[in-house]
């Protein structure tokens, strides 16, 4: 075949460009799905924690009477807080304990935090991401 300015035989490397860069495209979306399973890792572990800090807040209830002779479980926001911070200090991995407190008297509600580094630095990836969970838990005596 003959083209305006000679033979157009010469078609070698023309599709290595292409190859290259459909490599590269796969390779930068492998490493952003990596860091985004990292980070729903991260912070369903928060929320684990955040739970497991609620619960154990939630034990640390005084048992009192009422009026009628009924034993009534009732929590303190300090009786929270010493319990969640103590699972937290234990358990924490990298995590705070922002808040432990009791509403109601009778539920335990704790915030912690953390913050999040991709486990892959990638360039469409932020560095650090920070992560907050809070749960409640509720003591009931029966």
């Amino acid at each position: 075949m003959k083209g305006p300015r000679g033979p157009v035989d010469d078609d070698e490397g023309s599709i290595l460009i292409l190859t290259i860069g459909y490599a590269v495209l796969a390779l930068v979306a492998v490493l952003v799905c990596a860091n985004a399973t990292s980070l729903y890792l991260a912070q369903k572990q928060l929320d684990s924690l955040a739970d497991a800090a609620a619960l154990a807040g939630a034990d640390g209830f005084t048992i009192s009477v009422d009026g009628t002779g009924e034993p009534i479980a009732a929590l303190t926001s300090d009786g929270v807080r010493a319990q969640a911070e103590s699972l937290v200090t234990d358990v924490g991995n990298g995590a705070a304990l922002l808040t432990a407190t009791t509403p109601d008297g009778l539920s335990a509600r704790v915030t912690v935090a953390a913050v999040w580094h991709p486990p892959v630095i990638t360039l469409f990836v932020p560095d650090g991401v920070s992560l907050q969970a809070t749960a409640t838990s509720r003591t009931a005596l029966r």
